[in-house]
């Protein structure tokens, strides 16, 4: 194995990490957002207010995009053994 082989599999390790925690993320983020401007224009400093929607927002969004995710994990796994045993075979 050289360097280039390495690095390129680090590489695509990290995109498939970022792309398949994205939606999550976005998701949170919005509802975040969201949260935040309501707690601004109210007042309301409560700290459950902020947390408990954005687990339920995250956990949505796992639901929802679960088999895309899944199925992009299973691509790079299958990818990664295919091109080590070429590699190695």
């Amino acid at each position: 194995m050289n360097a280039d082989f390495i690095i390129g599999l680090a590489g695509q390790a990290v995109y498939v990490t970022l792309k398949s925690s994205a939606p999550m993320l976005v998701l949170g983020l919005a509802v975040g957002l969201i949260v935040s401007i309501f707690q601004a224009t109210t007042q309301i400093q409560e700290q459950t207010l902020a947390f408990v929607p954005k687990i339920v927002a995250v956990l949505v969004s796992i639901l929802i995009f679960g088999p895309w995710i899944l199925n992009t994990l299973v691509d790079f796994t299958y990818n990664l053994f295919n091109n080590l045993y070429k590699y190695i075979g």
